[in-house]
């Protein structure tokens, strides 16, 4: 039973995830029938430490009451900062004694360096999951997960996916109807769907980094809702098929047909973000022979339905 939580503070912390993890183990709600929890805010040495924002925060504690948590948990923090070796060690015995270990954000650079991430599937903010992959080669990064949960150790992507990642502890814990509670209380949603795909940023290029097909490129990206085939752009490119393909592949680093897909759905995506068009209109202004294959694509490459993404950013969309 999750009974005690025990949060590592590392210089330069981010507010945010400290505070996502104070807002779901920090507040007492007892008294409105929900779980309480031994919540200690911990510094490698006791001492204060500088938020991201400047600011300074006082912890609790040393290290020591993380040898006794259930759930040690490590908020996002400045990169390039060499964490304590007390520390990596800590989270290495937490782990071996069954205790949750848990990061939000680029908090899985330090379990990464506590050799906790190794073998084992995790995740961090889309804009890290490159690099997390290149340090921690044996880590099996998910980049497209909101968190993930591989044994004793859980992962959250960036910022809001914390409060995901808190929401299944809790009600892998202590059930979905105090889950549920829990999220009604903080005005967040019980559980979102797709994965963190939805959220990064990958607008539509203005140009084509490719110089040598970029006449090609720039035609294409004109003229997206028209079908193309292999051959058409070829004889456009003046090559033939094979040489066009060979080319494509070495400047854009994909297929004709996977390049032209992934640009396909970013219309789609900022046709559901800015239009109040129809799934099957967009479809065919984006290129997709019918609204099924832009489902399937969209599903795909984003983690989520047309419609799901429209959801969750209907909030953005102006009437037209």
């Amino acid at each position: 039973m999750l009974r005690s939580v025990a949060v590592v503070a590392l210089d330069r912390v981010a507010v945010f995830e400290l505070g996502v993890l104070t807002e779901v183990f920090g507040t007492d709600r007892t008294d409105d029938g929900f779980p309480g929890y031994r919540f200690t805010v911990c510094t490698a040495d006791g001492g204060p430490v500088r938020a991201a924002s400047g600011f300074g925060i006082t912890p609790h504690a040393d290290l020591g009451p993380v040898d006794e948590a259930d759930l040690v948990a490590v908020p996002a923090h400045a990169q390039g900062y060499q964490v304590p070796t007390p520390v990596l060690d800590a989270l290495r015995r937490a782990v071996d004694r069954g205790a949750y270990v848990f990061s939000v954000c680029s908090g899985a650079f330090v379990l990464g360096a506590a050799g906790l991430l190794d073998g084992r599937e995790c995740t961090t903010h889309w804009r890290y999951v490159d690099e997390l992959q290149r340090r921690h080669p044996a880590a099996r990064v998910r980049c497209n997960s909101l968190y993930v949960a591989d044994g004793p150790v859980l992962t959250s992507a960036g910022t809001a996916a914390g409060i995901d990642a808190c929401l299944h502890l809790v009600r892998q814990e202590h059930g979905s109807a105090i889950a549920t509670r829990l999220a009604r209380r903080m005005v967040v949603p019980p559980h979102r769907d797709g994965g963190q795909s939805q959220y990064v940023e990958a607008p539509i290029p203005a140009t084509p980094d490719a110089p040598t097909l970029e006449p090609v490129l720039s035609w294409l990206m004109g003229h997206l809702d028209q079908p193309a085939t292999v051959d058409e752009l070829a004889a456009r490119a003046g090559m033939s098929p094979r040489t066009f393909a060979r080319r494509f592949r070495a400047e854009t680093g994909t297929t004709p047909h996977d390049w032209l897909t992934n640009q396909r759905v970013l219309l789609a995506r900022r046709l559901l973000e800015e239009t109040r068009l129809s799934v099957e209109t967009i479809a065919d202004r984006a290129g997709f022979p019918d609204a099924a294959a832009l489902r399937h694509h969209f599903a795909r490459r984003v983690g989520t339905t047309p419609q799901g993404y429209r959801t969750t950013f209907r909030d953005r969309t102006p009437v037209r």
